[in-house]
């Protein structure tokens, strides 16, 4: 299950929430003030061995032989 970020725009407070895709557009509540005033922020992620220019080839390969990436 993936865990998105929101920002309260009441108080201020960034926090995380763990959601199922299919809840993914629900507005959580915040946990601090309680208010419904709430955005999902943009959040980034690394995973290891995918790209970057390290070699690391795609997601599917792993840096193996592989006929998308050729690596």
């Amino acid at each position: 299950m993936p865990i998105y970020e929101y920002h309260c725009q009441e108080c201020g407070k960034e926090f995380e929430k763990r959601m199922s895709f299919a809840q993914s557009d629900e507005i959580p509540v915040c946990p601090f003030c309680e208010s419904e005033k709430t955005n999902k922020k943009l959040s980034l992620f690394c995973a290891p061995g995918v790209s970057g220019g390290n070699g690391g080839g795609c997601a599917s390969c792993a840096g193996g032989s592989c006929s998308t990436c050729g690596g």
